[in-house]
């Protein structure tokens, strides 16, 4: 991180709005908005943010497993390719 570009005050943010934008579109950085000399928001790419929520669903998802496993919900995986294979010829016979 670059503390004296991603490090902004809130009266800079009020005047230059339209340059802290390309700059955090363009770096693909975020932005730290202070304000009274603390940390008060986070300004970033929409794309970024975007990018981050994802990563952290994947991660949800992913320890969720790690708690089902760890509590003994698991199907051994013979059992479920039975029953998508049942699933798919029931499909395929109404078809």
């Amino acid at each position: 991180m670059k503390a004296a570009e991603d490090v902004r005050s809130v009266t800079y943010l009020k005047g230059r709005t339209a340059d802290l934008l390309d700059q955090v579109n363009e770096s693909h950085r975020p932005v730290i908005i202070t304000q009274d000399g603390r940390p008060r928001a986070v300004l970033q790419a929409a794309e970024t943010f975007e990018q981050t929520r994802d990563a952290l669903g994947l991660l949800k998802l992913i320890a969720q497993g790690e708690e089902d496993v760890r509590a003994g919900r698991v199907t051994p995986q013979d059992q479920v390719f039975e029953r998508l294979t049942a699933k798919l010829s029931k499909r395929q016979t109404r078809a």
